[in-house]
């Protein structure tokens, strides 16, 4: 077991916090934060001279490459510093300067193409907290609206600290403030959720490797075995010292009412089986060293790939194939100025760009028509919940009257009418008399 670094913010320091992780089961070995698009290989041996990748080249080489309209302000010199590369220069225009093209735009319809032409069957998706805004949940890095920026009461050292296991054992009250914002069943899933599902009805979707833990993937009705959830959910409780399971709607309801739950076996505090920094990576975020080889297209959503190792993973696609980034802002080894052939992006508003990219497939309608019945179906649902919550109740108090002596019924004065009570002491009068 090894230690990955977390990307440190671009403008201001803060203390390295790490994720440890089992790099056994890399392909190829660890991988580092500071790697580099440029230090792929450009060439895969017999695997990048197969027939389909030959085929989906020269579809690539036929459209216009996102951001190859972008003149470079200033060259980047790259050296190499014990197999990791090194960035010596910098670039005069920043990340939030980097704007959307009429090249990204034609990109977007290229992949569309792609798509339709039938060349992308094994698609890999990968996303972060910008597909839950529109869902009503904030990011975490936005400036004043961001989850981190709501933090600042607790007077945290650093953002990132309220996910370290060593913070939590000390003071697990941030976190658990969070938590009330993040746990599932107060959000609905969005467009931009119906439009992944739909890639999986469609038959497209290989996996769906997701940084959230907002638990709306599943809200949405992607199945179990299409989805990662890389830095685990809400959807099962532990001891954070000693790991014995606990009930998770009892966690639930004690941090909900702002109680600390705690562990039976050891005392110590319980928290929710999602992934800190500096504990390992649930076993079933190791199916990308299957997936990522097999994908024929990535598409990227709503993250800012900087926690490692998960924002090293959309490295490992072949070379050949297209990667496709919708978000706010350049990240990654989009941040390049010169894209390399088969990179697109288009930057903006994500829910509006998946529903424009959707319309060049011909699936809103889907969509539309997937979100109307999956919501009539939840609602059909929680009824049907109410409904039985209330027989349970009826039953009850049924049973509640049968265990009385005598079988009496407890009534109120509200249930008998007056008729009623006028014939019972009419009745109670002539007995006396």
């Amino acid at each position: 077991m090894s230690t990955l670094r977390h990307s440190r913010d671009k403008k201001k320091p803060q203390p390295t916090v790490t994720r440890t992780t089992h790099t056994s089961s890399f392909q190829g070995g660890q991988i580092h934060s500071e790697d580099r698009l440029d230090s792929v290989p450009q060439s895969h041996g017999k695997q990048c001279r197969k027939q389909s990748d030959t085929a989906l080249a020269r579809d690539l080489s036929q459209m216009s490459v996102s951001g190859q309209d972008v003149a470079p302000l200033r060259k980047e010199k790259m050296s190499k510093d014990n197999g990791h590369s090194v960035q010596l220069g910098q670039l005069s225009e920043s990340r939030s300067e980097f704007k959307s093209t009429p090249s990204s735009r034609r990109g977007l319809a290229s992949v569309a193409r792609l798509v339709k032409l039938g060349r992308c069957k094994n698609v890999v998706v990968v996303t972060g907290a910008g597909i839950s805004t529109a869902s009503g949940i904030p990011d975490f890095r936005t400036p004043g609206t961001g989850l981190y920026a709501n933090l600042e009461k607790y007077n945290l050292p650093y953002p990132e600290a309220v996910f370290s296991i060593d913070y939590f054992s000390d003071d697990p009250q941030p976190f658990f403030s969070l938590a009330k914002e993040l746990y599932p069943g107060s959000h609905r899933p969005n467009y931009i959720h119906y439009f992944i599902h739909m890639l999986h009805l469609k038959g497209l979707l290989l996996r769906l490797y997701t940084q959230n833990i907002d638990g709306l993937e599943k809200l949405c009705g992607i199945p179990d075995d299409k989805l990662v959830e890389a830095h685990g959910s809400f959807s099962t409780a532990s001891c954070h010292l000693c790991y014995t399971s606990f009930p998770a709607e009892e966690a639930k309801h004690a941090i909900m009412n702002g109680n600390i739950p705690i562990c039976t076996f050891c005392s110590a505090t319980v928290k929710p089986n999602v992934v800190f920094f500096g504990e390992d990576l649930p076993q079933k975020y190791f199916l990308h060293t299957k997936d990522f080889p097999k994908a024929d297209l990535l598409i990227i959503m709503g993250t800012s790939l900087q926690i490692e190792p998960f924002a090293s993973l959309v490295n490992t696609v072949r070379f050949t194939v297209p990667r496709l980034l919708l978000n706010r802002h350049a990240v990654g080894p989009f941040e390049k100025v010169r894209l390399r052939r088969g990179d697109y992006m288009e930057l903006g508003n994500l829910e509006d760009t998946v529903r424009r990219f959707a319309g060049m497939l011909g699936w809103n309608e889907d969509i539309t028509e997937l979100m109307r019945s999956h919501e009539k179906g939840s609602i059909e649902s929680s009824l049907s919940s109410t409904s039985s919550v209330s027989g349970e109740h009826s039953r009850g108090a049924q049973l509640e009257t049968k265990s009385r002596p005598g079988g009496q019924r407890a009534a109120s004065s509200s249930e008998e009418t007056d008729s009623e009570t006028d014939s019972r002491s009419s009745a109670s009068s002539s007995r006396s008399n």
